[in-house]
């Protein structure tokens, strides 16, 4: 990826439509949360408009009525960049570009461009250029004008620059690799985790800032990078933890969601996210704090689902409680999820609590298991061990006895390779 000096202090407009469709109050909210987006992309935001329409303009998106008030807003405050809460098509951005004379982008643009400021190793970079080729292919069809040299800042980073030369064969071809190198990278992952199958595993998701990163530093006592930032965390870490009777955990951080979420990040981030896919039990962590935290328990639940995880067994955390004033809504959380701790990570609050439900779930969600095989039986011994933990094997004569632990569904799909049924 190629970083671009960004200029110092970008000023922002930042812009949303109401269609009516949802609350003018919860359009705001995701207005704020396009603020935060900018500040931590390194804007200072000038101004925030909302426009009400019943329907998006397909040429100009908020109207070209709109917009043109937009040409004088961003004069009169010596503002250098418009962001819109919502993706824009290539016509809009050209329409608006050519109308409003400034920097466009939108909040993937926008998001795009954190993910390759934070993007760290490798793998993440890897991931974030994918993203952004795959953004910006369809989008070939414009000047981009705004990834020439004559800008720089939000929305240029990684393959920025060059663009304007970059033909669609080329960006393809790219894109190949760049799948090449992921899938590698993933198959690298595949075989690292077999020495872990042994060990319940733990991911952690949430909404970006909920407080993850700090959960994990004080469950495994790491010191994982945590900031009250969006997106301080990329890549996934996984380190290992004891709960009661000494049993070992593996624990992982994995990266925060939130609405509006790219589709191509996320495909890009499949081999991340695999973290969650290969989970034995998800903690999901709430910002408890946040007065639109049902908002995002809803946008996480659907990411779930999207990566078909919506079935695993889910712990919902409610984080940050020492920053709850309203008791009644720390009863109405106690009324309305079941299977829910309420803590504070940031000051310890409750963990033991956090660590009884886990022992709970595990308990819940594992069997043990006595089987004999014949000595010959070679090939279902295998199974039992690729599926399970085997907690001990004993022979005699004619037989092996195996005891082992396993996911209850695991167990029932090894007693069909036994018995046949």
């Amino acid at each position: 990826m190629i970083e671009i000096p960004r200029r110092v202090n970008e000023r922002a407009i930042l812009v949303a439509l109401n269609t009516r469709e949802i609350s003018r109050e919860l359009v705001e909210e995701h207005l704020s949360e396009l603020e935060e987006l900018a500040i931590t992309a390194g804007a200072e935001t000038i101004l925030k408009v909302i426009q009400e329409k019943y329907a998006i303009d397909p040429a100009f998106y908020i109207g070209k009525g709109k917009a043109e008030e937009l040409v004088n807003l961003a004069e009169t405050n010596d503002v250098n960049l418009i962001i819109f809460d919502d993706d824009l098509s290539p016509v809009q951005v050209r329409n608006l570009e050519r109308l409003i004379n400034k920097k466009i982008i939108d909040r993937s643009g926008l998001i795009l461009d954190i993910f390759a400021s934070r993007a760290k190793t490798k793998e993440a970079k890897t991931q974030v250029e994918l993203a952004q080729l795959q953004y910006l292919l369809p989008r070939l069809t414009r000047a981009w004008t705004h990834l020439s040299k004559q800008y720089g800042g939000i929305g240029t980073k990684g393959p920025g620059e060059t663009q304007i030369e970059t033909d669609r064969r080329i960006i393809r071809t790219r894109i190949g690799q760049l799948k090449e190198k992921l899938e590698k990278i993933e198959s690298q992952r595949i075989t690292q985790s077999q020495g872990r199958k042994d060990l319940t595993r733990i991911s952690l998701v949430g909404y970006t800032n909920a407080g993850k990163s700090t959960l994990f530093n004080l469950l495994t006592s790491s010191s994982v990078f945590a900031e009250d930032k969006l997106f301080a965390t990329l890549d996934s870490t996984t380190r290992s933890f004891e709960i009661e009777h000494g049993e070992k955990l593996l624990l992982s951080d994995t990266v925060g969601f939130i609405r509006k979420l790219p589709p191509h990040l996320v495909a890009s981030f499949k081999s991340t996210l695999n973290e969650v896919r290969d989970a034995d039990i998800i903690l999901h962590v709430i910002d408890f704090s946040h007065p639109f935290y049902e908002d995002h328990i809803r946008v996480v639940d659907q990411t779930l689902k999207e990566l078909d995880c919506d079935k695993k067994n889910i712990i919902r955390i409610f984080n940050k409680v020492d920053l709850v004033t309203d008791k009644n809504r720390i009863h109405s959380v106690k009324n309305n999820y079941g299977k829910s701790v309420i803590i504070s990570a940031q000051r310890g609050i409750n963990i033991s609590g956090l660590k009884e439900k886990l022992t709970e779930v595990i308990e819940e969600a594992f069997v043990e298991e006595k089987v004999a095989l014949n000595l010959a039986d070679s090939k279902k011994a295998a199974s039992i061990h690729s599926m399970a933990k085997v907690l001990s094997t004993k022979y005699d004569n004619k037989s092996v006895h195996i005891t082992y632990r396993a996911r209850k569904e695991n167990s029932e799909k090894i007693k069909k390779i036994i018995y046949g049924q």
